[in-house]
C-alpha cells in the first residue's frame, strides 16, 4: 500500500547566496556577446536601440556588483513554504507597529521582488518616512510561481487563479485573519482574481493596473492586432474624453505585444534568453515604449526614477534563477484578459491611475468595473513599475488607499 507523504506546510528561513563562479561566467557571457547591426531608425520604433543594450552590456561586465542587491535583500526576512506542491520564496516583514495592516503586494513581468524593495521601508516603518504609526503595513512580497526564487511548475495550471489561492493561504498560514492586497501588472491580474474569490479574510486590494475596460471594447482591439479590422471604427459614439484617450493607448498596446504573444504561444522557443545574457537583458526592456525611453535614459547618463543598477538588479535576477522561460510560461497558462472588467463586485476596491501606465482606467470605466470602489486617483507622474520608479508616491498612494478599510 502507497504511504502518502504529508504536505509540507512549514515556513523555512531563506538566504541568497550566489556562487561566485556563476558571477564570474555571466561577465564572460556579456563580454563574448555577438552583436547585431545597428538598428536603421532613428527613434526606438525597432525595439531596444543598440546604443542602449551596448550600454548595459559594457556596465554590466564592467561595473555591476550584484553583491550589493544580494545583501539589500538578506537584509530582510526571507522565506520558503511549500503550497500545492510549489516553493514559494517570499519577503516578510512586520512592523514594530503591531496595529499594522497585513499587506500583500504582488510583481508581474519583467519584474519580481526587486520592484518592491523600496517601499518596504516606509510602508512597515512609516514614522521614519514621512507617515503616521496609523499608516503601517506587516508587508508579505512574494515571488510569483517560475519567477525568482520561487519554485519553477513542472506541469500546467498555476495561472492567475491558482496564485490568487495560493496568496490567501500564504497570508492565512502566516496567522493573518485579515489583509489587503495590492498588484500591477500580473500582480493586478492576481489581486482581481483574488477578489472574485473573496475569501473573508480579504478585506480589499489595490490595482495600479486595473482590470477596467469594458469587455466589448477590449475584444475589439484583441481581435485587431494587425489593424485589418479597424477596432478605433467600431467603437461607441458616446465615449467620453478619458475614455477617447484609454481607447488610443489600448490600441497601441495591442499592436505592441509581440513579446507577450510569443510567451504565451510559443514560450520553448525562447531558449536563446537562456543562453544569452544580453540577449534575455534585450527581452526584458523591451516591455513597453514608456519603460523603454526611462530606460534608455538610464543608461545614457540620465537617472529619472531607475538607474542602471535598478535595472540591472532586476535582469541580474532572471539570470542568475534562470527564469527567463519559466517566468514565460504565465502567458502560456492565462486564459484572462489583462484589461478587462473581470466582475469583481463585493470586495472594496482602490485604484491609481499612473500617466505612463499601458492605459490610462478612466474612473467611469473604473466604477462600473468595480462598484464597491472606494479609491479612484490620477497622479501626474509614474509609469507600469510604479513602486520601483516613484515608491514615494506609491506608499503614499497605498496608505491613503486602504486608510478607510482600517
Amino acid at each position: 500500500m502507497a504511504v502518502k507523504t504529508k504536505a509540507r506546510t512549514d515556513i523555512r528561513p531563506f538566504t541568497v547566496e550566489i556562487p561566485q563562479a556563476e558571477l564570474d561566467d555571466l561577465r564572460t557571457r556579456v563580454a563574448a556577446t555577438r552583436w547585431p547591426d545597428k538598428e536603421t531608425v532613428a527613434d526606438q520604433s525597432q525595439g531596444v536601440p543598440l546604443a542602449t543594450i551596448q550600454a548595459l552590456a559594457r556596465y554590466w561586465e564592467k561595473e555591476y556588483d550584484w553583491r550589493k542587491v544580494e545583501a539589500r535583500l538578506n537584509a530582510v526576512p526571507q522565506f520558503m513554504t511549500e503550497i500545492d506542491g510549489l516553493d514559494i520564496h517570499f519577503i516578510h516583514v512586520r512592523s514594530k507597529h503591531e496595529d499594522a495592516m497585513p499587506l500583500i503586494v504582488t510583481h508581474g513581468w519583467p519584474g519580481s521582488i526587486i520592484e518592491q524593495m523600496k517601499i518596504i521601508e516606509p510602508l512597515t516603518d512609516p514614522t521614519a518616512h514621512g507617515g503616521n504609526a496609523s499608516d503601517a503595513f506587516h508587508l508579505v512580497i512574494p515571488s510569483l510561481p517560475g519567477y525568482g526564487f520561487s519554485g519553477k511548475p513542472t506541469a500546467s495550471g498555476w495561472g492567475a487563479e491558482h496564485t490568487a489561492q495560493a496568496w490567501t493561504e500564504l497570508m492565512k498560514r502566516l496567522g493573518y485573519t485579515r489583509f489587503v492586497a495590492q498588484g500591477g501588472d500580473w500582480g493586478a491580474l492576481v489581486v482581481d482574481q483574488m477578489a472574485l474569490q473573496a475569501p473573508p479574510e480579504l478585506a480589499g486590494i489595490h490595482s495600479n493596473m486595473p482590470g477596467a475596460v469594458p469587455p466589448e471594447i477590449d475584444n475589439l482591439f484583441q481581435s485587431d492586432t494587425t489593424g485589418a479590422n479597424d477596432a478605433p471604427g467600431k467603437l461607441p459614439s458616446n465615449l467620453s474624453a478619458d475614455e477617447k484617450r484609454a481607447c488610443e493607448q489600448l490600441n497601441y498596446v495591442w499592436k505592441h505585444v509581440a513579446y507577450a504573444l510569443m510567451m504565451a504561444t510559443r514560450p520553448q522557443t525562447l531558449t536563446g534568453l537562456v543562453d544569452s545574457p544580453v540577449g534575455l537583458a534585450a527581452f526584458l526592456l523591451d516591455h513597453d515604449a514608456a519603460s523603454l525611453k526611462l530606460i534608455s535614459q538610464a543608461f545614457d547618463g540620465k537617472t529619472v526614477g531607475l538607474s542602471r543598477d535598478d535595472i540591472l538588479d532586476n535582469i541580474t535576477l532572471y539570470w542568475l534563477t534562470n527564469t527567463a522561460i519559466s517566468s514565460s510560461r504565465l502567458y502560456a497558462e492565462n486564459k484572462l484578459s489583462f484589461f478587462a472588467a473581470k466582475g469583481v463586485s463585493s470586495v472594496p476596491v482602490a485604484v491609481s491611475v499612473f500617466p505612463d501606465e499601458l492605459y490610462q482606467a478612466p474612473q467611469s470605466w473604473a466604477e462600473q468595473a468595480y462598484p464597491n470602489l472606494i479609491y479612484y486617483n490620477r497622479l501626474d507622474k509614474g509609469g507600469h513599475f510604479a513602486a520601483w520608479e516613484q515608491p514615494a508616491l506609491f506608499t503614499q498612494e497605498l496608505r491613503t488607499a486602504f486608510r478607510s478599510l482600517r
